[in-house]
């Protein structure tokens, strides 16, 4: 693929930068821009033979990914100066050219990476003047600026959020928030986008950030073809929570209730009421409320809550279900129920929220009918549980 085709992103890196923010990000572009070429090289039938796996889509036609061009990424890494610089953790990278090289003339993409160190109260943000001084400079002559991690201080300390949504890793949500009030910080989301500049969360979330940019340049289809091709469990949209609730499952050290928060998440669409849940566990009801909670954190009503939540704003992300659909499959009962519940968790009714972060490429769209609430409820949100009395 030639290169004067291609989009050019430029990832920042300096001492002690964390290493998969920087790669994370190089890889998704790396694997789209070779599914674009070899789409390009077979020409073949778009979406590829049924049931053909991964490379059924590295086989699809150019057409068949995107915007009307094949353009793919050229990656290169920038430092204050050309040559080695460590990472966290004792590891390499070699920065390819020197900030002084480059004025932002032909960047599409800049992304800021970003890095932890560990201060007298914990955590904070690594944030050398340097390259803020160089991120403010050039950031004006780039298509859009995007950070990963704690790199949104950076970003900050140059001027770019000001005014704007933004996240960063949970470590240090608080200080961006406190540092920088004329930054609306989501200290939940994986990613937020606003335009001209993305930020996205913790290292691993700036893969879940950069699959968006793919699927912003060239559409859904190549970013969940090269989600597939990275064998990446699930790709997060930005609305949905740094804390997955896999990891959730993970935290507790009680096997019966790990087994049940899987269930739980598996039967969204159920009746969980407390005595459901609780016989399912093998506990009275009392014990069940004491039990979860401590191991959880959280009382069984707000865990399913949260968790059909969740699972409402993928389904309002990833596909084109009604409002009223998305409702039942996640079990809130009624679209009503729906509304009252999604506004308390998000403070956007799920109409908002989808047009927010649907995906750009969706052709269609649920009929502004189906997401106002209608009807009375089919049941009522099988979440209230009683908590326990003294």
């Amino acid at each position: 693929m030639s290169h004067s085709h291609t989009r050019r992103i430029a990832i920042t890196v300096f001492e002690g930068v964390e290493l998969l923010d920087v790669t994370g990000p190089a890889q998704v572009f790396s694997a789209a821009t070779r599914l674009l070429g070899e789409a390009a090289r077979t020409g073949a039938a778009a979406g590829g033979a049924a049931g053909a796996g991964p490379g059924a889509d590295a086989g699809a036609s150019v057409g068949t990914y995107g915007r009307g061009h094949a353009r793919g990424y050229t990656v290169e890494l920038v430092g204050p100066r050309r040559g080695e610089v460590e990472c966290a953790g004792g590891l390499r990278l070699s920065a390819d050219r020197a900030f002084g090289e480059i004025d932002g003339s032909g960047i599409d993409t800049l992304i800021i990476p970003g890095a932890l160190q560990l201060g007298p109260d914990g955590f904070e943000p690594a944030v050398d003047p340097e390259v803020v001084r160089w991120v403010r400079e050039t950031s004006p002559r780039t298509r859009r600026v995007a950070s990963v991690c704690t790199g949104a201080h950076i970003l900050a300390e140059a001027g770019l959020l000001a005014g704007r949504r933004a996240t960063t890793h949970w470590a240090t949500a608080d200080r961006l928030a406190a540092q920088y009030p004329d930054i609306t910080v989501d200290a939940d989301a994986v990613y937020v986008r606003a335009d001209p500049v993305w930020t996205g969360a913790g290292v691993s979330a700036g893969i879940d950030m950069s699959l968006a940019l793919v699927a912003d340049d060239h559409g859904r289809r190549l970013a969940l073809a090269t989600a597939q091709w990275m064998v990446m469990y699930l790709q997060r949209p930005g609305g949905q929570s740094q804390f997955s609730a896999p990891l959730e499952r993970q935290r507790t050290a009680r096997a019966d209730i790990a087994e049940l928060l899987a269930w739980i998440d598996a039967h969204l669409d159920q009746r969980l009421t407390l005595p459901v849940l609780a016989e399912r566990a093998g506990l009275s009801d009392r014990q069940f409320i004491r039990v979860f909670t401590r191991e959880t954190g959280s009382t069984p009503a707000a865990y399913v809550e949260a968790q059909r939540v969740e699972a409402a704003r993928r389904l309002l992300q990833e596909s084109d279900l009604t409002i009223a659909a998305v409702a039942g499959r996640c079990g809130f009962g009624s679209t009503e129920t729906f509304h009252r519940t999604f506004r308390q968790h998000t403070s956007v009714t799920p109409h908002a929220y989808r047009q927010r972060f649907c995906a750009p490429d969706r052709s269609s769209r649920p009929s502004p009918a189906a997401d106002r609430p209608t009807g009375s409820p089919r049941n009522e949100l099988d979440t209230s549980v009683p908590e326990e009395t003294s």
